[in-house]
């Protein structure tokens, strides 16, 4: 099973107790590679410009439904791609009441090897125009 969910470096990376590369595993690696796929813009990466997830894409839209849904399945869409350790089982949006910038994403999944139910809250940061 540890062999399925995997062993890799800490996000963000930085040095242990020993002075080398931390490490993330198991269910740690999972979450840090789901903010991985989600931190990263599409086109960011040169050898690899399809990796990463479309959100960034609304940063400048609307604070209204049609962003919250674009965002929901920007991220279900990236996961589903890029993260095969997991299931995605529901990602919800809410805006956040304390700032009208940020959409709080809750992302609900299941790891395959173990069928563990997680989820997770995503702050999507938007730029507010003009509304």
């Amino acid at each position: 099973m540890s062999d399925f969910l995997g062993v890799g470096w800490a996000f963000p990376i930085g040095l242990d107790a020993r002075k080398r590369f931390a490490l993330a595993r198991h269910e740690r690696d999972i979450e840090e590679a789901i903010y991985i796929i989600l931190l990263t813009p599409k086109g960011q990466r040169v050898m690899r410009p399809e990796f990463g997830c479309g959100i960034h894409d609304l940063v400048f839209a609307p604070n209204d439904a049609t962003t919250a849904g674009m965002a929901a399945y920007h991220v279900e869409t990236a996961l589903a791609m890029w993260e095969p350790r997991i299931t995605v089982k529901s990602v919800e949006t809410q805006a956040d009441p304390r700032d009208q910038a940020r959409l709080l994403i809750h992302i609900h999944y299941e790891i395959k090897a173990t069928h563990d139910r997680r989820s997770l809250v995503f702050p999507f940061y938007r730029i507010p125009g003009e509304e």
